[in-house]
């Protein structure tokens, strides 16, 4: 396939967007990717945008009643309403200052606010060990909770079978 910008090198770069339903595909090589990358950076798809216009639909009318409209990190000075225009913060401390509002927007795009990242097949036997022994005690807390103890009692002995494995790594 051959470049739509240049017409002489091949297309390695395929670019599809669909809007309101109406789709468009863009093939262009590597040189004419760049270039238009470059101009297409403050363009209205941009990632930034994209959480910015997550935040504004987030329709949590409760929310916005809880903050007031000046809400500053106290390290840079961005405010929230900066960061819902632009969909950047200024600083680690935005995150904290800011968590209470942000942490329904994560949980809408990743499905959870704690990032537990993948982990090798190779090198991560005590890691994946941990983590299944952190997912055991969470199966435990609601086996309790739901007062069926037979199941909490057979969470409890694999718990204590992983403690024994982790020990011995």
């Amino acid at each position: 396939m051959i470049c739509q910008d240049c017409n002489q090198r091949a297309a390695t770069v395929h670019f599809t967007k669909i809007v309101q339903g109406v789709k468009n595909e863009t093939h262009l090589c590597d040189e004419c990717a760049r270039l238009r990358q470059n101009k297409s950076f403050d363009d209205v798809f941009s990632i930034h945008n994209f959480l910015a216009g997550l935040l504004d639909v987030s329709g949590d009318s409760v929310r916005k009643q809880e903050y007031p409209n000046n809400f500053i990190c106290s390290k840079c000075g961005t405010t929230y309403d900066y960061f819902k225009k632009v969909g950047r913060l200024g600083c680690n401390n935005c995150y904290i200052e800011f968590k209470e509002k942000m942490n329904p927007l994560v949980r809408k795009i990743h499905g959870n606010t704690l990032h537990t990242g993948k982990v090798p097949k190779r090198t991560g036997g005590i890691i994946k060990k941990r983590r299944e022994l952190q997912q055991l005690k969470l199966q435990l807390n609601d086996a309790i909770n739901k007062q069926e103890f037979e199941k909490a009692a057979e969470l409890r002995d694999k718990i204590n079978e992983l403690n024994r494995q982790i020990l011995d790594m």
